[in-house]
């Protein structure tokens, strides 16, 4: 199974480290064949928020068929300006079995339509925004994440570890995520969430 999580430029470090540890953890103590990896637009290095270098393994042009595709959040607003990006988005999420947005990443599936009529979550701070901008989205708040059928939002930064920690159970089962957590040292946040098939 192939995880790609798309990052960028200013793209908060822990939307991404997150989901990339609990995954990865959740990998080795499974003895799973998960290949977990990082995409950027191209394959230069990334400067993620707080000046954070971060190489990308692949590019648009070079990555393996996604089957779990995961956006970060960050400072979007030049990501949702970026036609290629929007489509690319797009059409990976197209062949994807699961799509999901780390906190602003919202702001990115949105403007590549994946989010139209669903209920959706983002970080607190940018609830209005999203609401505003995407009025065909039903945005909760004091959600940690939110799942409609194979789209999972969530909220920013430390919600984007509980719902990967949820991603776990889902893909394999509760036992592994909880073992997932504990490795971790990590207090699971399970609940609120909302999940809607």
């Amino acid at each position: 199974m192939n995880i790609g999580i798309y990052i960028y430029e200013n793209a908060e470090v822990l939307d991404f480290s997150g989901p990339f540890e609990v995954l990865s953890t959740a990998n080795r103590l499974a003895n799973k064949n998960w290949n977990i990896f990082l995409v950027g637009e191209t394959d230069s290095m990334v400067k993620a928020r707080g000046g954070f270098l971060v190489q990308p393994q692949y590019c648009f042009n070079s990555h393996p068929p996604i089957d779990i595709l995961i956006v970060v959040g960050g400072v979007h607003t030049d990501e949702v300006n970026k036609t290629n990006v929007i489509s690319w988005v797009a059409k990976t999420a197209l062949h994807a079995n699961k799509v999901i947005s780390v906190c602003t990443g919202a702001f990115i599936l949105a403007e590549a339509g994946l989010l139209d009529n669903m209920t959706v979550t983002t970080h607190w701070e940018d609830i209005a925004d999203l609401k505003k901008t995407y009025p065909m989205l039903n945005v909760v708040d004091n959600k940690r994440w939110v799942r409609e059928d194979n789209v999972i939002t969530s909220g920013g930064i430390s919600a984007g570890i509980d719902m990967s920690l949820y991603l776990v159970s889902q893909l394999e089962n509760i036992a592994l995520a909880e073992k997932t957590a504990k490795q971790m040292e990590y207090y699971w946040q399970r609940s609120p969430e909302i999940n809607r098939t």
